[in-house]
C-alpha cells in the first residue's frame, strides 16, 4: 500500500519546455539587475560562486547546472515574475487532477526536484491549475542530495517518516528512477513524449 507519493516536476508534473523556454530565459535576462538591486540578500548566496558571479551563473544557466546557489537565485527572481502575473506555472491537467484525488484519499504528497524548494512552491502556488500548494506535505531539493544517488532517497524517506517501500517516486528520468529503486522506493517512470515509460500520464497511475 502506497502511503506517500514523491514526485519530480520537470517532464513529470510539468512541461520541460516551460522551464527551458520560459523560466530559464526569464531569470537569465534579469540576473545581473537583480543581483545589483539586492546586493545584501545576494551576498551570502554568492559567496561560493567562483569568478565573476554574473558570468558564472549565466554559464550555469546555459549548462543547466544543478548548483544550489543558482537554483536559489533563480527562485528569488521567478518569485517576482509570479507575483506580478508575468509568470504562470505549468502543470499538466492529468497531474493536477491526480494530485487532488490522491490528497483527498489521504495519500501524502511530496516534491523532489533539482529546483529550489522556493521555486517548487512558486510553480505549484501560481499554477495554471490554481494554487496546488495545500496538497503537498513537504518539498525536497538538492540540499537533500543528488537525484541520481540512492542515499538521497533514503534520506528523504527518513525525513518524511515512512519506510522506503511505502513511498512511490514519479519521474521522467531513468537514472533517477534507478536510484530511487535502489534505495527501496516503489517507482513509476513517466514518459509523456514517447510512451516508452511505465505510464504516459498520471491518469494511468494506480496506487
Amino acid at each position: 500500500m502506497v502511503k506517500a507519493v514523491l514526485t519530480d516536476i520537470e517532464g513529470t508534473t510539468s512541461s520541460i519546455a516551460f522551464v527551458t523556454d520560459t523560466l530559464f530565459p526569464y531569470a537569465r535576462a534579469r540576473l545581473a539587475g537583480w543581483i545589483a538591486a539586492h546586493a545584501d540578500e545576494a551576498a551570502p548566496i554568492l559567496k561560493d560562486v567562483p569568478g565573476d558571479p554574473v558570468e558564472t551563473l549565466t554559464r550555469w544557466i546555459d549548462e543547466d547546472r544543478k548548483e544550489t546557489a543558482l537554483k536559489t537565485l533563480q527562485g528569488l527572481i521567478w518569485a517576482e515574475g509570479y507575483a506580478d502575473g508575468t509568470l504562470k506555472g505549468h502543470v499538466y491537467p492529468d497531474a493536477a487532477e491526480a494530485l487532488r484525488r490522491w490528497h483527498a484519499e489521504g495519500i501524502g504528497l511530496y516534491v523532489y526536484s533539482s529546483g529550489s524548494v522556493a521555486a517548487q512552491k512558486l510553480i505549484f502556488g501560481y499554477s495554471n491549475a490554481g494554487d496546488l500548494t495545500p496538497l503537498f506535505s513537504g518539498y525536497f531539493d538538492t540540499t537533500s542530495g543528488p537525484k541520481k544517488e540512492a542515499a538521497s532517497y533514503r534520506r528523504i524517506a527518513a525525513d518524511i517518516g515512512l519506510s522506503v517501500q511505502d513511498i512511490l517516486f514519479l519521474s521522467d528520468s531513468v537514472a533517477e528512477i534507478d536510484a530511487a529503486r535502489e534505495a527501496g522506493l516503489k517507482t513509476c517512470l513517466v514518459d509523456r513524449e514517447t510512451g516508452a515509460g511505465d505510464v504516459a500520464s498520471f491518469a494511468e497511475i494506480v496506487l
